[in-house]
């Protein structure tokens, strides 16, 4: 029987978590953390109070102790911060996975085991696997809702105190053990938005924060076709929300390139050679391994964003933190500020930020 302390977020993932480790006769805690109260009225839903409600409803159903953290501070430091000044420097970053390896796997971990909790259990869909040598690997959840892309930057020592309670269900799995154990949550829908902050479009995120800089929506020849509030409110590939029509019938535009120097946002139609739409090499940095270290020039498996296939790549790596990728086809939008995901077959590697796109 083991001490762990689950993180609870009201929803049916983490209670199922908690309630079949409270089955297989641990000590479970609960913990909610409160990283984000909308105190400065943006528009959305932030139901940290309905959450909150839940998480506390789950564990007295469970018969549980129930804890709150107020991480609100080190949420705006570590994840509000780092989202918004990604932003202001042209590219797109990834608050999900920063989150996780600095608030979960990192303030939250250090409290667990600060209070004499031998594990830390959440409801992501990933698997633990423990080693010969007595560290853990993390591989593919569930298919169809596999979470480990969001996991790609935690380390050996977030990893090895991590439980994944639910990693080998899928969701419709998950529902049933909810409905078995009688949670009170057990319908309640899937949350959605960024996270901890809730239901808002990033645009208006965005906007309360950054003040709109307005310039030119341009073609591939340079022509004037729209105009848009500012570069940090689009992203490469985006297909919806530009506002321009493309008066031919049948094609859209999309993103194809941003320009700081003139404020310039490049769109295209889309097509298999369309110019900066789709590229082979790029070089990606702040690299960090799950387990074992990457080095030299390897091949292995690289996911560019959550819902896309891993592809194989030749790795070329220029030191500890950076590599240089060869992806075996062309990949449609490599972002620079995304998430760079490294597989071996169904195992997570680590990852890396996106720095630039090459060709």
């Amino acid at each position: 029987m083991a001490k762990i302390l689950v993180a609870m977020s009201g929803g049916v993932d983490s209670s199922v978590a908690a309630g079949l480790l409270l089955e297989q006769g641990h000590e479970i805690v609960g913990a909610y953390m409160k990283n984000w109260t909308n105190e400065e009225g943006l528009p959305g839903d932030c139901p940290w109070e309905e959450d909150i409600r839940d998480a506390r409803a789950v564990c007295d159903y469970l018969g549980i102790e129930f804890r709150i953290l107020s991480l609100t501070e080190e949420y705006r430091d570590r994840v509000v911060d780092y989202l918004l000044s990604g932003y202001r420097e042209g590219v797109t970053p990834n608050p999900d996975v920063m989150c996780n390896r600095e608030m979960k796997f990192g303030i939250f971990r250090e409290f667990a085991m600060a209070q004499g909790f031998e594990y830390l259990a959440t409801g992501h869909y990933a698997k633990r696997q423990e080693c010969q040598d007595g560290s853990v690997d993390l591989a593919r959840g569930a298919l169809g809702k596999d979470q480990t892309y969001f996991l790609a930057l935690l380390q050996q020592a977030q990893i090895r105190p991590a439980l994944f309670p639910i990693g080998h269900l899928s969701k419709p799995e998950v529902r049933r053990e909810a409905e078995r154990l009688g949670v009170p949550v057990a319908a309640k829908k899937d949350s959605q938005g960024i996270c901890f902050i809730g239901q808002i479009r990033m645009s208006d995120f965005l906007a309360h924060y950054i003040p709109d800089d307005p310039g030119d929506i341009v073609n591939l020849k340079g022509e004037k076709v729209g105009s848009h509030r500012g570069l940090h409110l689009h992203t490469l590939g985006q297909r919806k929300g530009l506002g321009v029509p493309s008066n031919t019938f049948g094609k859209a535009y999309v993103v194809v390139a941003k320009r700081p120097e003139t404020k310039e946002l490049v769109v295209a139609f889309e097509e298999p050679d369309t110019p900066g739409l789709f590229a082979t090499r790029c070089r990606v940095g702040s690299i960090s391994v799950t387990n074992r270290p990457l080095t030299s020039a390897v091949q292995l498996l690289a996911q560019p964003r959550y819902r896309s296939e891993a592809s194989p790549v030749i790795a070329e790596f220029l030191d500890e933190s950076t590599a240089l990728l060869t992806f075996t086809k062309p990949q449609r939008a490599l972002t620079p500020g995304q998430i760079c995901a490294f597989y071996e077959g169904e195992t997570l590697l680590g990852g890396g930020v996106f720095e630039e796109i090459l060709e």
